[in-house]
């Protein structure tokens, strides 16, 4: 029967065999997919910085409301 250390040996050398035949097109397509996605990032920023300069930021107008420590009235008239 084989070993630990045989059968790891025989899996390193199918591993190899398969790097050697496919190894070259799977680099090429990671090296393809890191290229679109660095440019997909800096697509998004550039629309993200050109979107903050185009839309000014906008002051909402309200009330303030004092803080008060009292509680309202149990029968929910108001004071």
């Amino acid at each position: 029967m084989f070993g630990l250390s045989e059968l790891a040996i025989i899996l390193i050398v199918v591993i190899a065999l398969v790097l050697a035949k496919k190894g070259p097109e799977l680099a090429r397509n990671a090296g393809k997919s890191a290229r679109i996605l660095k440019a997909e990032a800096r697509a998004m920023k550039e629309a993200e910085e050109q979107q903050a300069t185009d839309t000014p930021s906008r002051v909402i107008q309200g009330e303030t409301i004092p803080n008060r420590t009292e509680h309202p009235p149990a029968d929910g008239t108001r004071p």
